[in-house]
């Protein structure tokens, strides 16, 4: 009998788990790729911090590895969500606050390609982030002229429950022109000369329509005041597209001399290196005000009581990709502020990353966060 019985609890427990993996798909959400953007950024960010740390370039690599396991996993089960809810799925795209998530998924896919090219570098990883990369161009394309538009047509929005979140689908692009141009050192002449130019649309086809998203951000600020503090982390996302469009114009400045030499652009090559120092400074200390209202706003909301969910991981990704633009204006200008400047924002990303990663990890397990994006998806 007591033999029965253990067989009995034990086809208990594997039902019990086979449900709880199954809700898990169930409920699963875009938003769980922001974990992935943090997770990536901070790899990179720790792979280039100008300081002789012991063992921080196989912490770096270690972070990159489980970049690419958290993405491969939330891409399946996301997958098997669509193959077996789809019903449920499919009611993203009327979801105002959710839908801008699916931004997030190009944008994960770009860490896992700018770390092939920073942490590996070989021929046939240079092949695969390249084909990689034209498939994260084509998502962040669709992202940033699709999500727009349901906004326009099917979405319940106003200028009163506007938050940065906003800027999730548009940034999409501007990364991928970051990814695009860490790759073109790595391209034949003709094949760099056509994603530079890309690059350029890429940036243009983000930037502008961000820092306008921005200047309706500040209006909704000034009329009605903080949002709520379930979406206290959206605070830090405007320093995402002003971060990345900085970082850009001086990877693409860079690259703009060996490219343009090569096609007989000679000329426009001196322009485009000019270009990048110049708008990347100026963009870096637009960024810098973004910054500290962003630590304004936090400090406030913690002496309210900040609540944790899975929007906490909007700390990581935007504050990443403001430390990698110091770092590069760092190695453009030779200047030591921004060097010190980069390396002390870089270990900011790496406690706040922690923090939040641990956080994760707890409500994670106890499946807290699963069943919040069931019921309550736009506190997200």
């Amino acid at each position: 009998m007591d033999h029965f019985r253990e067989v009995k609890l034990e086809m208990a427990d594997r039902r019990s788990a086979r449900v709880i993996l199954w809700d898990v798909v169930h409920q699963f959400t875009p938003n769980w790729f922001s974990v992935t953007m943090g997770t990536g950024v901070l790899a990179l960010a720790l792979r280039q911090i100008p300081l002789p740390v012991p063992g921080v370039n196989d912490l770096a690599g270690g972070l990159w590895l489980l970049d690419i396991v958290l993405f491969v996993l939330f891409t399946v089960i996301y997958t098997l969500r669509w193959l077996f809810f789809f019903d449920e799925a499919s009611r993203i795209f009327r979801e105002p606050v959710l839908s801008m998530f699916l931004g997030a998924i190009p944008m994960g896919l770009a860490t896992i390609i700018n770390g092939l090219v920073i942490f590996d570098g070989g021929k046939p990883a240079m092949c695969i982030a390249y084909a990689l990369w034209w498939g994260d161009v084509t998502m962040s394309i669709a992202c940033g002229l699709l999500v727009p538009f349901l906004m326009f047509t099917i979405q319940n929005h106003s200028i009163e429950r506007m938050t940065a979140i906003w800027l999730l689908p548009i940034v999409a692009a501007e990364v991928a022109a970051v990814s695009g141009a860490l790759l073109v050192p790595h391209l034949s002449p003709s094949e760099a000369f056509i994603v530079l130019i890309l690059c350029y649309a890429l940036w243009a086809f983000s930037v502008p329509l961000a820092m306008s998203i921005l200047v309706i951000l500040l209006l909704r600020l000034v009329l009605h005041k903080l949002p709520d503090h379930d979406m206290a982390a959206t605070g830090w996302l405007a320093l995402g597209p002003i971060g990345t469009g900085a970082l850009g114009l001086l990877l693409l400045g860079g690259d703009a001399p060996a490219v343009f030499a090569g096609s007989g652009l000679s000329g426009v090559a001196e322009v485009a290196f000019g270009v990048g120092i110049i708008g990347g400074t100026m963009l870096w200390g637009y960024g810098f005000w973004w910054l500290l209202l962003a630590i304004l706003k936090t400090w406030r909301y913690l002496r309210g009581g900040m609540p944790f969910n899975l929007g906490c991981w909007g700390l990581t990704f935007p504050l990443g990709v403001y430390s990698l633009a110091t770092l590069a204006l760092a190695h453009e200008t030779r200047l030591a502020f921004f060097s010190v400047a980069g390396s002390a924002l870089v270990m900011c990303l790496t406690a706040i990353w922690l923090i939040v990663a641990v956080l994760t990890i707890v409500d994670g397990w106890d499946g807290y966060l699963f069943r919040r994006a069931a019921l309550a998806p736009r506190l997200l």
